[in-house]
């Protein structure tokens, strides 16, 4: 079946058309289709607490084509989520009161928390032992979310106001490392055996570039390599020598640095790149959602008959 999901990030706004489908008892996603708009609304928020007027009318734009193609493509159902930089917007109640006027449809705003729940539930396990512990690090425009598990079970999340471009700007609160250090340290006597994974366009990047495309790993190595390359460069020459996209070519940096400050405090050798995101959790609830209403229907079909 065909959903589409909507993420209004503090750095991109993306819409991803995906089929989920059963196989072999496990639930898949296919991506169909994947749009990608830079509208980078955190450089506001982060600086002034607000979205000023050219931002707001290019997302209300960038929404209403994103509405038409969900028309076109009438997928079984659809949603849309925002994240840091809307939730944190003063103005919040005015622009979300434009896109329901303008586009029809409902922004749901999600906190760090559950922005990490969402994410995990279509994380894929590094290591098929059950008593394996996996940090998962999603580092966005406008916060780092870290998720501690075991095998399937989450033992601790917790979301910090530290993202790409709070970084790129020196908006952020400086003791946030160490807020970050010490909640590390609660798990402190397993540093060095802590799987990584990382989610989020720019590790994308780097394990494109640098690491095993094959095994979908990136060495703590090969990633401090790739930061301090991309780091003597400015901008502009990321994009002319990567091919980076400006928006991408801004925040590549800030995002190695996190990336790797979090390894080298657990004493991580390699982090696991599976690709995944918000909306790829998204398009999964929307299909169990999906699910259990059919089973309803079917429950009561069932009752009815007897």
């Amino acid at each position: 079946m065909l959903y589409a999901a909507i993420d209004i990030g503090s750095n991109a706004v993306r819409l991803l058309f995906a089929n989920v489908f059963e196989k072999q008892g496990i639930t898949r996603i296919e991506k169909a289709s994947l749009i990608r708009i830079p509208l980078q609304l955190g450089k506001d928020v982060f600086k002034t607490n607000r979205i000023n007027s050219t931002r707001t009318k290019n997302l209300i734009n960038t929404m209403k084509a994103f509405k038409l193609l969900i028309d076109v493509y009438k997928p079984v159902d659809y949603i849309a989520c925002a994240t840091a930089a809307m939730r944190e917007a003063e103005n919040i109640d005015d622009i979300l009161k434009k896109l329901k006027v303008e586009t029809g449809m409902n922004i749901h705003l999600i906190d760090g928390a559950l922005e990490a729940k969402i994410i995990r539930s279509v994380n894929t396990s590094v290591s098929q032992n059950s008593e394996a512990l996996n940090l998962l690090i999603d580092v966005g425009g406008g916060s780092t979310e870290l998720s501690l598990e075991k095998g399937n079970t989450l033992i601790a999340s917790k979301s910090f106001k530290l993202g790409t471009i709070r970084l790129l700007n020196n908006k952020y609160k400086h003791d946030v490392w160490n807020e970050i250090n010490s909640w590390l340290n609660q798990f402190k006597t397993d540093f060095g055996k802590i799987n990584c994974l990382g989610t989020g366009g720019n590790i994308n990047k780097y394990a494109k570039l640098y690491g095993e495309n094959e095994m979908k790993t990136l060495s703590i190595i090969s990633l401090e390599k790739g930061y301090k390359e991309l780091r003597k460069l400015s901008s502009k020459e990321r994009s002319e020598i990567y091919g980076f996209r400006p928006d991408r070519a801004d925040v590549i940096v800030p995002a190695g640095k996190i990336y790797l400050e979090i390894m080298k405090h657990i004493q991580a050798f390699s982090i696991f790149v599976p690709r995944i995101g918000l909306v790829d959790g998204l398009v999964l609830r929307l299909h169990e959602k999906s699910l259990f209403k059919t089973k309803k229907k079917i429950n009561k079909s069932k009752k009815e008959k007897i």
